[in-house]
């Protein structure tokens, strides 16, 4: 493109020159056709003065046209065609020069950072200039720049914490798996020696083979849940029973107290997510608190209100705003095992089926699920 304005420029300068110089030959050969005119009268009337025998008159008249053929050729005034061109060169180019810094320079300026873009090298910034016109385009370049920077940056951090989180899930899965094979090798070698001690070996690989479900259930969320594929099979589901059936599966090592306020309290979810969420939260208490658990279930006018309440440490207040993250810990939980995936599944599921969780610090940790009635 810098060629193709560099060459009509120097095409338009050339036409200059050649309208310059036409001119400048018609100047010429007008004062030529004038001077032969002149000179044609003179002789005429030396010839007519030589006749009347007028000789020393005919001899002035005849000086006098020697002194104008000698002054011909120095009569001609080519000075307006010469600053007429001189001024339609200066000004083609002084527009060449302005389109070149105003245009051309910006614009070969963003094809080498386009090019370095599409290499790659996003560390290279683009000055924004309000002298040229391309000043808000290269601002939004690079803006541009710095977003897909960002969003490299991001992708980066997320295929860490996609390595983190499957190397500490399969650490997690380890430690159950152990002891569900040491119970399973006592209990084959016949090592329990009464039917409670049997039982005892039994429970313990049963609630390990819990826990070994939900790490891969966890497992399992993590890989899909940002593809935004998780399914759900909504139905009419009785919340009090999904309550009942989650906290019995924890009485046995952890006092849980369920206090129902409500009738019928029927919601329009999915029952196996249901009770991932009161897994995952009942889990997170025994683990973190390992306290007794109040449980309440209450109503408003538009909705049901399940609280969920242990009585140990709660979360830090600078933790707070970024608890439901992806993979954040707390600083309170540093000292145990785990992903950091709990709160954020809770999150997730729960606002698939158009519900709220918040958190509160209360002599504790206060949960609380915000489910939406089913309109009648």
């Amino acid at each position: 493109m810098k060629k193709r304005i560099f060459g009509i420029c120097l095409f338009f300068i050339v036409i200059v020159f050649i309208l310059a110089i036409s001119f400048c030959l018609y100047e010429h050969n007008v004062h030529s056709d004038s001077a032969r005119n002149n000179e044609i009268v003179n002789i005429n009337e030396i010839e007519q003065l030589i006749k009347l025998g007028q000789t020393e008159e005919a001899i002035n008249k005849l000086d006098g046209v020697s002194t104008f053929l000698r002054n011909t050729d120095s009569d001609a005034n080519y000075t307006p065609i010469i600053l007429i061109s001189s001024i339609s060169v200066l000004f083609v180019l002084t527009v060449f020069l302005y389109i070149y810094f105003s245009i051309l320079r910006p614009f070969d300026k963003l094809k080498g950072f386009a090019k370095e873009i599409s290499s790659g090298n996003f560390d290279i910034p683009l000055e924004y200039e309000r002298s040229n016109y391309f000043g808000k385009f290269t601002w939004s370049f690079d803006m541009m720049r710095n977003e897909i920077k960002k969003a490299r940056r991001c992708e980066k951090e997320a295929i860490e914490n996609n390595k983190t989180v499957i190397a500490s899930l399969s650490h997690d899965i380890k430690t159950p798996i152990a002891s569900i094979k040491a119970y399973s090798e006592a209990l084959e070698a016949n090592m329990d020696n009464s039917y409670e001690e049997r039982m005892t070996y039994i429970n313990v690989i049963m609630r390990k083979a819990d826990e070994v479900k939900k790490l891969t259930d966890d497992l399992f969320v993590h890989s899909i849940s940002d593809m935004d594929r998780i399914s759900f099979n909504y139905e009419n589901v009785n919340l009090d029973d999904v309550i009942i059936n989650s906290s019995n599966d924890f009485k046995a090592n952890t006092p849980i107290n369920y206090i129902n306020n409500v009738k019928n309290a029927f919601i329009y979810a999915d029952r196996d997510r249901l009770y991932q969420i009161f897994e995952n939260i009942i889990n997170n208490s025994i683990k973190y608190a390992n306290t007794k658990i109040d449980i309440n279930l209450d109503e408003t006018k538009d909705n049901y209100i399940v609280t969920i309440k242990d009585y140990g440490r709660g979360i830090d207040d600078s933790d707070m705003p970024f608890i439901f993250e992806k993979f954040y810990r707390g600083k309170n939980s540093k000292e145990k095992q785990g992903t950091g995936l709990g709160l954020y599944i809770v999150k997730y599921m729960i606002e698939k089926m158009n519900g709220i969780v918040e958190l509160e610090n209360d002599n504790g940790l206060k949960v609380k699920l915000i489910f939406k009635k089913i309109l009648n």
